[in-house]
């Protein structure tokens, strides 16, 4: 017996050996059922879905939601977010600062940014503007903050990813990090120090709505790119609870986060209305359908749509209300749904 458990933990030890500890290292292991686990983000991708998750899973439907193929990923970090800039150029991102591609349609990616690299860039960035200008208390700041990170290492997570084109974009995530790309990843640019965030509050989303781009953050953190000084720009909301999503309203924005909360404005960020979602927990994500309904989706599973640009919101009955992580319109009047589950694709009942 004695000899049997030597050699058992010996095959262990092997097998340990073999398998890098560090996410970045290690690629998303297969599983039959990564469809139907936790998943984090889904998006519509032409006739495709893509959805991420935990460990590095990604999962991909050319059928409707039907079936799903799991991608092959060179990383097994929690994927938060994931956008494609057409039927085929795309980006997720997530934990330990990863910044992955893909160039068919989500079913194979490769890395473009980690963790490390990101604190790299975003330090020499500043460090460069600091010897130019020594004296700024702001650029001073920025310098001991960017040293912390590369002290703590690559474990802070990118939390959204958006591109214009096929080019241009942008990755947002926690304590500040704005990262620009104008070669489709190739190359990256620290935006570290054009955020009017001197708090280094976390960066949940960025989206363009009614003409502006717009990031949504911590402690009701709302910022607006300024395309001519090219940095984001404080908006006031007059509100200090976390805003986790941007939905496009057309001629106005809306912002939304914690306990349903959500404001819309239609003069650029000048003014905020609040608006009665309709929802009492937290609002996890929206999209827009092909007629321009806006629809939310909390973490409770409920949904609300609004017909008349995100002024007023019905409830939608669900049958079975499960938690929701996110939603994606999928065509034909249903939503493609994420949460502890998977991802499904349900055809809500009319509004109340």
């Amino acid at each position: 017996m004695k000899r049997i458990l030597l050699s058992a933990a010996a095959v262990a030890t092997l097998f340990a050996a073999a398998v890098p500890a560090d996410p970045l290292q290690r690629p998303a292991m297969q599983s039959p059922v990564a469809a139907q686990r936790l998943l984090l983000a889904v998006t519509r991708v032409g006739e495709r879905l893509v959805a991420v998750g935990p460990r590095g899973h990604v999962v991909v439907s050319t059928d409707a939601g039907t079936s799903w193929q799991q991608a092959e990923v060179p990383v097994s970090s929690d994927l938060t977010a994931v956008h494609f800039a057409n039927d085929k150029l795309g980006w997720a991102v997530g934990h330990d600062g990863v910044v992955l591609a893909s160039s068919d349609g989500g079913m194979t990616w490769t890395k473009q940014l980690d963790g490390r690299a990101v604190n790299d860039l975003i330090l020499a960035d500043v460090r460069a503007k600091l010897a130019a200008d020594p004296q700024s208390p702001e650029l001073l700041a920025l310098v001991a903050e960017a040293e912390r990170y590369s002290e703590q290492g690559p474990d802070k997570p990118f939390l959204d990813v958006w591109f214009e084109n096929e080019t241009h974009g942008f990755v947002v995530g926690a304590y500040n990090l704005l990262l620009e790309t104008t070669d489709g990843g190739q190359t990256w640019a620290s935006w570290f120090d054009r955020a009017e965030n001197p708090r280094f509050m976390n960066l949940y989303s960025i989206r363009p709505a009614a003409g502006g781009l717009y990031i949504a953050g911590e402690g009701g953190t709302v910022l607006k790119l300024d395309p001519v000084a090219r940095r984001f720009a404080s908006v006031s909301v007059d509100y200090g609870g976390s805003l986790f999503g941007i939905a496009d309203a057309g001629d106005a924005v809306l912002v939304f986060g914690l306990r349903g909360n959500a404001f819309r404005s239609a003069d650029g960020g000048a003014t905020w209305t609040r608006i009665d979602t309709r929802l009492p927990a937290t609002i996890v994500s929206a999209t827009r359908m092909d007629h321009g309904e806006i629809v939310l989706a909390d973490q409770g599973g409920r949904i609300a749509v609004s017909h008349d640009g995100a002024t007023s919101f019905d409830l939608i009955p669900r049958k079975r209300s499960l938690p929701l992580t996110s939603i994606a319109y999928a065509g034909a009047e249903r939503l493609a749904a994420t949460g502890p589950f998977g991802v499904t694709v349900v055809a809500p009942d009319a509004p109340r």
